[in-house]
């Protein structure tokens, strides 16, 4: 028996066979529907091989590999825990403790709500002679940069970090310190997808190359900065896909050699939301552990409450994440564990393929600065984000606690950390919409129509979709007659009722209920019924609440409607 097992061999199906068994699960569904579009433009297929990726890029395949595994800095994934404080002393007491606690570099944005006073840049320059660091300020005259005055000059050459700022900042007494960084998580927050920060990147590299004595000496003091998001494959395909294209540019220069160049990271924050916090902190770690795979060098977790004002357990929280995915997930263990994955190699070179392209544009119009001032760079930004905020109102993405399964009890914030308030965050404008809602007292309602069991599928949809801006919609109990119907509209305090309903019942009920519904009352029907759609309307139906409907154009329209019919 266990020699006749040994012997068995499983017949390897083709990729046609496969085809043909998904259409016919499919039923009569195109096989094209089972292709996906990502923002960047490029399709995704349901199925990749061996033979696929080969064929797609032969020998370039091999070579995509060797570069990636042979960028890889040898200490990947540094834990960069930033700082929060508003006194001195908190700072401090929070600096040791986040270092005793496993965090490997010092992480300072200049924003803070105390003063860079002598006393306290001196105390901080023994951790810069220390530790390495990353610190954000805002420019060449920011007073954090005087820390670097502080340091001993015989221990400057060995003082390692990071200085990320709009423009480079010249400190040429460190030389392990890397001040000139193509910061791309400016272009992330406007809303910029994969393909457009790595062309932005390569873009910022070349106009920060000609304004150093020589390629190796501006690779020396160069970085790249990426906010990781959501999109767990892509990212990892984004990080992977700078090594390639940084190869390519200094190849460009004729750099035979190749200098590897850090990456530095962080998790998005154009993906967080006030709404049910501690969603932010699940979607940290899915971002975080995309950054450990795709090989960031060194990486921060914003905490899950970032957007207000952090405490002393999120912070820890934040920290933890790192140190778990680091220690626990043995990725490290493996230089480009995403190697050889047949749908992370094409992705990667796809996004090397556009993301190039797109520089080669950009440097044709004359660099990014050119670019930049023509509005282009403006306008790309634009609908990227346009695309990407329509998919969340449309439920196309989801964005758990905001969009969909959102809490209506749940509290939140208004006001919001300056050094945050610009991001033009997805989540923004179901909080606006909430916030507007809730300060007009606003009431609703669903009338449910027939049977529980007929009516609930869609009077649960239209509960949901109320939710995401803070309603509790107050529901009757199924009713089976017109006239039920009309002494529930007439007795609720509700000023905007959705019907739901079967659409058998609807289509029996609905003519009656709007013949003689209160004036006051703003009725929509939950579903599509396109035959019925103009009559009903004509006779007195506000419109319909269905599913791939846009949420906050949908309610804002009725809040404006709601509006108009207490004047």
């Amino acid at each position: 028996m266990s020699n006749n097992m040994k012997n068995i061999e499983f017949e390897k199906p083709s990729y046609s066979e496969w085809q043909d068994a998904a259409i016919k699960a499919l039923k009569g569904k195109p096989f094209e529907s089972l292709l996906t579009k990502t923002s960047e433009g490029i399709t995704l297929e349901p199925l990749y091989t061996q033979e696929s990726l080969v064929a797609k890029l032969g020998e370039e395949l091999d070579k995509q590999v060797a570069t990636i595994r042979s960028l890889q800095n040898n200490e990947a994934f540094r834990v960069a825990q930033q700082v929060y404080a508003d006194t001195s002393e908190a700072f401090f007491a929070q600096l040791d403790d986040s270092l005793a606690r496993g965090n490997e570099v010092v992480t300072i944005d200049s924003r803070v709500n105390f003063e860079w006073t002598e006393e306290v840049l001196a105390q901080l320059a023994t951790y810069f002679s220390e530790y390495s660091f990353k610190i954000t300020v805002e420019n060449s005259n920011d007073p954090l940069l005087a820390v670097f005055d502080k340091i001993a000059v015989n221990q400057r050459e060995t003082v390692k970090g990071f200085i990320v700022s709009k423009d480079p900042i010249s400190l040429n007494e460190y030389p392990s310190v890397r001040s000139v960084g193509a910061d791309t998580t400016v272009y992330h927050n406007e809303g910029a997808n994969a393909v457009q920060e790595l062309a932005y990147a390569l873009a910022l590299a070349a106009k920060y190359a000609k304004q150093e004595e020589s390629f190796e000496a501006f690779a020396k003091k160069f970085y790249v900065s990426f906010a990781v998001d959501t999109q767990f494959f892509t990212e990892i395909a984004k990080l992977r896909a700078f090594k390639v294209l940084w190869k390519a540019f200094s190849s460009a220069y004729g750099v035979a050699n190749c200098v590897k160049v850090p990456t530095i990271a962080e998790t998005s924050l154009r993906s967080f939301s006030k709404l049910d916090v501690y969603v932010n902190l699940l979607r940290s770690a899915n971002e975080a552990l995309s950054g450990l795979i795709g090989g960031a060098d060194v990486f921060t977790v914003h905490p899950h409450d970032a957007l207000t004002k952090p405490t002393d357990q999120s912070v820890r929280i934040a920290r933890n994440v790192s140190l778990i995915l680091k220690e626990e997930t043995n990725v490290l263990k493996v230089i480009d564990p995403a190697g050889g994955s047949y749908f992370i190699e094409s992705l990667t070179a796809d996004f090397v393929k556009e993301a190039w392209a797109l520089f080669l544009e950009i440097e044709a119009a004359g660099g990014i600065d050119a670019y930049t001032a023509s509005g282009k760079l403006a306008e790309e930004l634009e609908k990227s984000y346009q695309a990407r905020i329509k998919a969340v109102q449309t439920r196309k993405q989801s964005l758990i606690g905001t969009n969909i399964y959102a809490n209506p009890a749940d509290v939140f914030e208004s006001e919001t950390n300056p050094a945050f308030a610009e991001i033009k965050r997805i989540a923004k404008p179901f909080e606006q919409l909430r916030a507007e809602m809730t300060a007009a007292n606003v009431k609703t309602g669903i009338l449910a129509l027939g049977t529980l069991k007929s009516s609930k599928p869609r009077a649960d949809f239209v509960s949901g979709f109320l939710n995401t801006v803070g309603l509790v919609p107050e529901k009757s109990e199924p009713v089976a007659t017109a006239e039920e119907a009309l002494a529930w509209l007439n007795a609720t305090e509700a000023t905007y009722v959705v019907i739901a309903g079967n659409d058998d019942n609807t289509k029996e009920l609905l003519p009656a209920i709007l013949a003689g519904k209160p004036a006051n009352v703003i009725v929509d029907v939950a579903g599509k019924f396109k035959d019925e759609e103009e009559a009903w309307l004509a006779n007195g139906l506000n419109g319909f609440i269905f599913a791939g409907q846009n949420i906050i154009e949908k309610l804002n329209s009725v809040f404006a409607s709601m509006k108009e019919v207490q004047r």
